[in-house]
């Protein structure tokens, strides 16, 4: 997540929420991208440092927990940017050029100069920072397939041109045979499976059995990865993308919610602040006064009452506002309550952070330490590849 200030209710349903859920799930690596903050606003440096601070938290705060996941700071883990530049050796100009976001960005963030290299590749920075740990999965929402797909691209056109290392073959056999017979059996009789009948089911069952495996290096895991599917050794796995069901958060005005749109609740925004924005959101432009029935589909306040309003609650204020029967203060008073209601125990976690910068620092150190033993792991092996081994 790029810090470039605080955190809205938009992210914590939007991703946050969904963090704190799959950290019980997955290993999990949750990074501060403070070098993808650079990419827009290298002009504007002054904030960043804090901007980190107060994201890190607010992760806290939201329930993302140190013993449960790694949470860093991008530009602690130096590896980042080897990985990147490694890649942009391999990369076209053309991929980048037609990342949809690269004109997209241009044209919102007009008047800035975004003729920079940081900008242009910032999508290969970003597939660094995915492929550095090998992730199997990215948690995004629906605007980020293209660089997830980017990514996997990467890592495709990595493989083919480093995967197939001399011996391939009598490597991957050898591998086998360190499985054990048991597993070794299974793993040819899945392997055949998927290549002579084309049986997807074999071939995502020998994964999951390789991936439980503890008798065999790194190195020997990720040749046999590959031979299941008859290629090469896979040296940077493709990321799959994990798309989640948060519900969209509006913004006070009724498009999405966003800090560079002015129309943000804030995570630290005080239940009297939350009280005043809410109270003047406008409403449906039918509903002139009082006695005017209204429909709630037109109004901007409602899609905000079905992130956060029971169905029981929803249906009363529904039949409300049709029949004239409710005020739209009345109509938002629920809303307010629920949304206070959420806030107070994130903001009572926060205030304890915050009182203990130190204990935040040693979080984030902590894991940028874990992240970068893996990410040594995993450009031991780029570099290898590259033929970049003077030992």
């Amino acid at each position: 997540m790029r810090p470039s200030g605080r955190l809205h209710l938009g992210h914590y349903h939007g991703v946050l929420k969904s963090w704190a859920r799959l950290q019980h799930e997955y290993e999990c690596f949750f990074c501060i991208v403070d070098w993808h903050a650079l990419t827009t606003d290298y002009d504007e440096v002054g904030q960043i440092s804090q901007h980190v601070m107060d994201m890190a938290v607010d992760w806290l705060a939201a329930g993302v927990s140190p013993s449960s996941a790694t949470l860093f700071i991008q530009s602690q883990v130096p590896e980042h940017a080897e990985l990147h530049l490694l890649l942009s050796m391999l990369c076209p100009l053309g991929w980048l050029e037609r990342v949809p976001s690269y004109k997209e960005q241009q044209e919102r963030q007009h008047g800035k100069d975004l003729g920079t290299y940081g900008f242009l590749g910032y999508p290969l920075l970003q597939a660094a920072d995915i492929l550095l740990y090998r992730a199997g999965v990215v948690p995004i929402g629906a605007d980020q397939l293209p660089h997830v797909e980017f990514s996997r691209d990467i890592a495709r056109r990595f493989n083919h041109l480093y995967g197939r290392e001399p011996g391939f073959e009598l490597k991957a056999e050898a591998a086998i045979v360190k499985l054990g017979k048991k597993t070794a059996t299974l793993y040819n009789n899945l392997r055949r499976a998927f290549q002579q009948q084309g049986d997807v089911e074999a071939l995502e069952t020998a994964r999951a059995l390789l991936k439980d495996q503890q008798t065999i290096t790194l190195g020997d895991k990720e040749r046999l990865f590959g031979y299941l599917e008859g290629g090469g050794k896979v040296l940077l796995p493709e990321p799959q993308a994990l798309l989640g069901d948060a519900p969209k958060v509006p913004g006070l005005d009724g498009r999405k919610m966003s800090k560079s749109n002015g129309n943000a609740i804030f995570l630290h925004d005080s239940a009297e602040t939350v009280e005043e924005k809410i109270k003047r959101m406008p409403t449906d432009p039918a509903r002139v006064h009082r006695s005017d029935p209204g429909n709630p589909v037109r109004c901007p306040v409602w899609p905000l009452h079905e992130v956060y309003s029971g169905e029981a609650t929803r249906a009363r204020l529904q039949q409300g506002c049709r029949e004239a029967g409710i005020g739209c203060l009345e109509c938002k008073g629920p809303l307010i309550e629920a949304v206070c209601k959420e806030l107070q125990p994130l903001q009572e976690r926060a205030v304890d952070y915050q009182g203990n910068p130190d204990l935040v620092r040693n979080i984030l150190a902590e894991g940028a330490e874990h992240a970068r033993n893996e990410a040594r792991e995993t450009l031991t092996e780029v570099r290898l590849a590259l033929g970049l081994n003077y030992r």
